[in-house]
């Protein structure tokens, strides 16, 4: 199959479009891992985090720790937790960014009633593939077989 001649593999090329990419895109890049059980009741692997997630902490010194976000650059591509935070050498505390990729969302906010139809359509489809691959098995395990 051919590749698309607009696109490139080149190191140089690919971290200038990572790294300039519109923000629409860029949200995209700021999905963590879902929890199993999460994983299981929604039928997918990964969201967006979004303000008011409760995360758990999977890499680095805050290892195991489990916050609620409370701020998302998508600029920055960076996360911030809800008590996870650093004293400056100048007095002030700041809290310390994350990368989504190092986050695993234990607890989803469902407040926003965008992000609840987007999870329930993406229920449907699974469940509809599902349905539709289980009926597809059952009248190939019925077909008469062809004698040679």
């Amino acid at each position: 199959m051919p590749k698309r001649v607009s696109v490139s593999s080149k190191p140089r090329k690919v971290r200038k479009r990572f790294f300039n990419a519109p923000l629409h895109v860029k949200r995209k890049m700021l999905a963590a891992h879902l929890s199993k059980e999460l994983r299981e009741k929604y039928g997918i692997r990964s969201l967006p985090v979004r303000v008011g997630d409760e995360v758990l902490v999977m890499r680095g010194t805050y290892k195991g720790r489990t916050a609620k976000v409370v701020r998302v650059s998508t600029k920055e591509l960076k996360v911030y937790l809800e008590g996870i935070t650093r004293q400056r050498s100048d007095g002030r505390v700041v809290h310390i960014p994350f990368h989504p990729s190092n986050l695993m969302i234990v607890k989803l906010d469902l407040s926003d009633p965008w992000r609840r139809r987007k999870l329930e359509r993406i229920q449907e489809i699974k469940g509809l593939r599902l349905a539709e691959e289980a009926a597809a098995s059952l009248s190939s395990s019925f077909a008469p077989e062809e004698s040679q």
